[in-house]
Parts: structure tokens; C-alpha cells; sequence
């Protein structure tokens, strides 16, 4: 992996006095990780900072009956704020993270990540991003705890196009439900008329009434 390519995802890096640089290039570990790694886990300890140069991490909470709460996903370019806050506060961590697809990222190891945060430009660089990532938790503790199922599913489907290519346990991963309860709901969707139900796909007949229970 270049150095070019890694500092056009991150300009940030491009900031970062000459011996800094230097160092990020000498050891910064590139990884090759297929989809569905278990990248990270619970009460597993932080070694390094990724930064993400092909595909995606997706970061759940994990129930102990087997449910998982989507948190948020990282992507090119962007930073993972729980690896950051578990760096930062020397702690294990708290959530879980799998490569959604086949997944190329270089880890920066944790000594050098803590000299990197004393860098103005990276600190910058990484509470904003925290600032972006809690605003969006934020969200979904908002919409876990005041949407009901059937609004936070109806909204779901609206985002994704007319043609939705997935399948009900993706759905009820990305809602943190269960499959038979996300099912249950299409079923009454396509009853109304309000969606079209096929193979692993979903048609969007009545984005009006969708919204409607979307609120």
C-alpha cells in the first residue's frame, strides 16, 4: 500500500511534520481482511488505530440472546471513535467490528497513534470525527427509544431506492430486531399495498404511505 494512496484518502496526514510521516509509512501494517472478519470484539484489548483504505467496518453492539444493535459503519477516509475513545482511555473494547466486504486497511500501532494526537491538525482531525459519530448515535438511541418498530422500518425502506436487494435478516440486523418480527411487519407492509415482498428484494409500491408510518 502507498503512501500516496493512504495520504489521498487522509490529507490529514499530508499535514504531519516530515519525520511523523516518515514514521506512519515505516509502520503503519497493512491488513487484508475478508468479509465477515470479526475484526475487533468485546472485552477484546486495542492494539492500533485503522485507517480504512478499501471496503467497510461495520460496528455493532452485540445482546447476550444473540441480537446485534447496529451502531454505525466506517468507511474510506474515515476513523472508527470507539477504536479512538478505547485508545485514548487505554481500555478494552466495548462493541464489536466486521469487515462488510472484503476490507484493506493499515493499523497504526498505539504508540504512534498517541503521538500522532499531539499533533494539533490529527487531534482535529479525530474529535471531529467524534463529534459527527455521536450526533448519529444520538440518533439511534433516539429512534430505538421512541420509534416504534413498524416507523423505524418504513424509514428504512425509504432510504434505500425503489428496488431494495436484501434479505428480512439483513433488515432486522440494521434495525437490531429479529427476523421473524421484521418479516411479520413486511407481510402487513405488503398486505396495505405498500411494498411488493420477493426473493431477497423489496419493491417500494407506496412511498406516500410508507412515510406516512414513518412519521
Amino acid at each position: 500500500m502507498s503512501t500516496a494512496t493512504l495520504t489521498e484518502l487522509y490529507p490529514i496526514l499530508a499535514a504531519l511534520p516530515p519525520g511523523l510521516s516518515a514514521k506512519v509509512a515505516a509502520q503503519a501494517q497493512a491488513m487484508e481482511v475478508p468479509a465477515g472478519t470479526v475484526i475487533f470484539d468485546e472485552r477484546q484489548p486495542c492494539y492500533g488505530f485503522p485507517f480504512i483504505v478499501k471496503g467497510g467496518i461495520r460496528v455493532l453492539k452485540p445482546a447476550a440472546n444473540g441480537r446485534e444493535l447496529p451502531l454505525y459503519r466506517v468507511l474510506p477516509g474515515e476513523s472508527c471513535i470507539i477504536t479512538s475513545s478505547c485508545l485514548l482511555g487505554r481500555s478494552d473494547y466495548n462493541a464489536r467490528g466486521v469487515a462488510e466486504t472484503d476490507t484493506t486497511l493499515m493499523l497504526l500501532p498505539r504508540p504512534l497513534f498517541e503521538e500522532l494526537i499531539g499533533q494539533p491538525a490529527f487531534r482535529d482531525f479525530v474529535f471531529a470525527l467524534f463529534s459527527e459519530r455521536i450526533a448519529d448515535l444520538m440518533q439511534l438511541i433516539e429512534e430505538v427509544a421512541f420509534r416504534k418498530l413498524d416507523q423505524r422500518l418504513a424509514g428504512l425502506l425509504l432510504g434505500k431506492g425503489k428496488l431494495l436487494h436484501t434479505t428480512h435478516q439483513q433488515l432486522a440486523d440494521e434495525l437490531g430486531s429479529v427476523r421473524e418480527i421484521v418479516s411479520r411487519l413486511l407481510k402487513n407492509f405488503a398486505e396495505q399495498g405498500l411494498v411488493k415482498l420477493g426473493r431477497e428484494q423489496v419493491e417500494i409500491l407506496d412511498p406516500v404511505g410508507l412515510r406516512r408510518i414513518a412519521g
